[in-house]
């Protein structure tokens, strides 16, 4: 089996729109969190989440070109082109047959299906005489990220996306790494993205009862993972981007080489569309077939990334695997949920906390868990409360679990 490195990552998030950004307000434990902006938030039970800013900055599409795409196709580009720069491999020899895009998606262009549906709404009833833009299909549907960034960087490869809800932006990179080691390609530019700040989304998360409603006058509060007074994940945008490739195929090239994918599997709880198996099962045994996939002992684990929802019910359900799982090396574990900073970004969740590991290891910091305030009984780890903590990272481990009981685990290593 051969050896998946990282050479390239980028990020467009709520707390930066480049890695350095990123890594820089992970650093501080600086909140993405703030009133919405996108749509009128008035009409809504909340009425805060995590938004990308700035985006204009930092775009170089024109007016005409934004058009063109849903927002969360002009994240996946941003993050991509950053990843590719830092990575080289566009500028360097390479079969683009060989190179494939895998992004993990969990819902794909809201924004662009609330507008049709606007239009809808505003139209006559003559449906004939409706005016839907004639991009508006390629423009939402899921795999549209994906194949854009193919189409302008000309790859070739396996071009497809992931969708397991929360957990897709870690699967896209397990599937990527999987396809590297087997020797079926050579690189993949490989994450999760998601723009879901829509009046549909948070709509459809408040009528299930998911987001946070109760910090309104301080929304930089309101994600506070394994605190007593969560209720409720904030929705959030993102996008999250790595360029894998196999060792020998980056050590050909001379690219940089970041770290190293070490570890992935993927469980099912089959128990509930929405809610966590109460014991944790299958979040359990996705991170032991991740240790055993690296051939990794429990001790070997120094920093996991949580899945981390700031949810009732995900928090003490995750600490309690975490526990089953690692027994008494979990007390000397490192835990902490960077949700608490940007938010939970569904399908580019994944994705952005494993930047956030990768961050960790090269940076020899802990992200912190802000706004652990009054930490719930039933969450007995060290989270890493408020502030960063300095510390060497040899190996970390990154949760996702999505609805539909999907369990991706990956394990990030310093590469040697």
């Amino acid at each position: 089996m051969k050896r998946v490195v990282i050479t390239g990552w980028g990020a467009v998030t709520p707390i930066g729109n480049s890695i350095g950004e990123f890594s820089q307000s992970l650093r501080a434990g600086t909140s993405g969190i703030g009133r919405i902006t996108h749509i009128d938030p008035q009409r809504h039970t909340t009425t805060y989440a995590a938004e990308v800013k700035n985006i204009e900055q930092h775009s170089q599409y024109n007016s005409r070109e934004l058009r063109r795409m849903d927002p969360y196709s002009v994240f996946a580009h941003l993050a991509s082109k950053e990843a590719l720069s830092i990575s080289g491999l566009t500028e360097s020899s390479f079969d683009p047959t060989r190179v494939g895009v895998i992004f993990g998606v969990g819902i794909g262009g809201f924004k662009t299906i609330e507008d049709i549906y606007i239009k809808h709404l505003d139209s006559e009833h003559d449906s004939d005489h409706i005016s839907i833009p004639p991009l508006s299909i390629p423009k939402l549907i899921i795999n549209i990220g994906a194949g854009n960034v193919a189409l302008h960087h000309q790859l070739r490869g396996p071009c497809y996306t992931v969708a397991t809800a929360c957990a897709s932006g870690n699967d896209a990179i397990g599937q990527s790494y999987t396809l590297i080691r087997s020797g079926s390609v050579d690189a993949v530019i490989t994450g999760g993205v998601e723009a879901p700040i829509t009046h549909v989304g948070i709509s459809g998360f408040n009528a299930l009862h998911a987001l946070s409603t109760k910090f309104s006058e301080d929304p930089s509060k309101a994600s506070r993972p394994f605190d007593k007074d969560r209720d409720g994940f904030v929705i959030g945008e993102a996008a999250g981007v790595l360029v894998l490739e196999s060792e020998e195929h980056a050590k050909a090239r001379n690219a940089p080489i970041l770290g190293e994918i070490a570890g992935y599997a993927a469980t099912c709880d089959a128990y509930h569309q929405t809610a966590p198996h109460p014991e944790g099962i299958g979040a359990q045994d996705a991170m032991k077939l991740a240790l055993q996939d690296a051939n990794l002992a429990l001790t070997d684990i120094d920093y996991i990334n949580a899945h981390g929802t700031s949810t009732p019910i995900n928090d003490p359900t995750e600490t309690h695997a975490i526990r089953e799982v690692f027994g008494p090396h979990a007390d000397a574990l490192k835990v902490s949920s960077t949700k608490s900073m940007t938010g939970h970004c569904i399908g580019a969740a994944g994705a952005l906390e494993a930047i956030a590991s990768l961050v960790a290891i090269r940076e020899g910091f802990i992200p912190p868990t802000i706004n652990l305030d009054t930490p719930d009984e039933r969450c007995d780890l060290d989270y890493v409360p408020h502030k960063a903590e300095e510390k060497s990272i040899n190996v970390a481990m990154s949760n996702t679990f999505g609805f539909g009981g999907h369990n991706g685990v990956l394990i990030i290593k310093r590469y040697t």
